[in-house]
C-alpha cells in the first residue's frame, strides 16, 4: 500500500465509523442532551486520567445490551471494549450515580406532565422472572404460585408508572416480608409519600405497621367479586404497565445476573431509557431524530 493512499483510507474508514447504522437503543443528541449533564465530570474537575472513551458512548453501549439482551463479551465492534463499559456499569451502579440519574429524569418527566416533582401515592407489585444458568443457587428460588424458577422483582411507581423503588430477591420470598423493608426505603428516599396501593398479596399486618412506623397508607385492591380471568381494576393497572415496559428491554425479560443488585441496575437503565425517550418526544420534537 502506497504512503499516499494510507491517509485517504484511514479518512475513509473513520467516516464510515462516524457514519455507522444507527441501533434502536442509540441516543439521540436530545436525549444525550438529558444524560450528559448527570455523568459528565463537572467542569474544572480532573481527577487522575481522562477517560479513554466519550461517555455518550459507554452509555449507548449499556443501553445496548438492556435493550437487545446480548451479553457484555458480544458488543458490536463500534462500542468501547465490553471490559471498559462494564466497570462503568458497575461504577455508577455502586456509586449511586445511576439512582441519581434516573431520580432527576423521573422528576423532569413528572414536572412535564404536570405534576408535582416528588410522588405523594404509588403503587406495589411484585413479578417473577426466570433466571439463567448464570444466576447462583443461593440467589434464586421457585415460586409455586407462578411455576418459575429464577427471582423476583418487588417494585414500588407513583401513578404515573415512574419508578420509584426496585429490590430484587430469590422468586420464592413472600411479597409481604419484602414489602416492609421496600416501603421503609421508599419512604426514606421519598418523604412526601403517603399512600401506596397493593393488591390481595400483601392482606396481613402490613398496612398496620405502615400506619404507625412510616405514617404511610397502604390501601389494598381486591379483585371482584367472581373474577377468573383477567381484569382491569383500578390503579393495579399502573403497575402492570410498568412491567410491561420494563419487559420490552430483552435485558430484563429474564436474569442472567450474578448479583441482585446488577439486574436491579438493569431495571432502572430501561425506565431511564423509557423516560430519555418521552422527554426528548415531548420537549424539542424537532431533534428526537437527529
Amino acid at each position: 500500500m502506497s504512503p499516499r493512499r494510507y491517509p485517504a483510507q484511514r479518512v475513509r474508514r473513520e467516516r464510515e465509523r462516524a457514519v455507522r447504522r444507527r441501533y434502536p437503543s442509540d441516543l439521540t443528541d436530545a436525549q444525550w442532551a438529558l444524560i450528559a449533564p448527570l455523568v459528565m465530570p463537572a467542569p474544572g474537575v480532573r481527577r487522575g486520567r481522562p477517560p479513554a472513551h466519550p461517555m455518550r458512548a459507554i452509555v449507548a453501549a449499556i443501553l445496548y445490551v438492556t435493550c437487545t439482551g446480548c451479553p457484555w463479551r458480544a458488543l458490536p465492534r463500534e462500542f468501547p471494549p465490553p471490559g471498559t463499559v462494564y466497570w462503568w456499569f458497575a461504577r455508577w451502579r455502586d456509586d449511586h450515580t445511576l439512582m441519581r440519574l434516573h431520580d432527576r429524569l423521573r422528576e423532569q418527566c413528572r414536572t412535564a406532565a404536570g405534576r408535582h416533582r416528588h410522588a405523594t401515592a404509588g403503587i406495589i407489585d411484585s413479578q417473577s422472572v426466570r433466571a439463567a444458568d448464570t444466576v447462583p443457587r443461593h440467589s434464586r428460588g421457585f415460586d409455586m404460585a407462578k411455576k418459575v424458577n429464577g427471582r423476583k422483582r418487588h417494585i414500588v411507581v407513583d401513578t404515573l408508572g415512574l419508578l420509584l423503588a426496585v429490590m430484587v430477591t430469590a422468586a420464592h420470598v413472600n411479597d409481604r416480608s419484602v414489602a416492609r423493608h421496600l416501603l421503609w426505603r421508599t419512604r426514606l428516599f421519598h418523604p412526601g409519600l403517603r399512600l401506596v396501593w397493593a393488591d390481595g398479596g400483601y392482606i396481613g399486618t402490613l398496612a398496620t405497621w405502615a400506619r404507625h412506623a412510616l405514617d404511610l397508607t397502604v390501601q389494598l385492591v381486591r379483585k371482584l367479586p367472581g373474577q377468573h380471568t383477567f381484569v382491569v381494576l383500578p390503579r393495579r393497572w399502573v403497575v402492570e404497565r410498568t412491567f410491561a415496559w420494563i419487559s420490552k428491554k430483552r435485558r430484563c425479560v429474564r436474569d442472567y445476573e450474578h448479583l441482585p443488585a446488577s439486574h436491579a441496575a438493569f431495571v432502572t437503565w430501561a425506565m431511564i431509557h423509557v423516560m430519555v425517550t418521552r422527554l426528548a418526544r415531548n420537549t424539542n420534537p424537532a431533534q428526537a431524530n437527529t
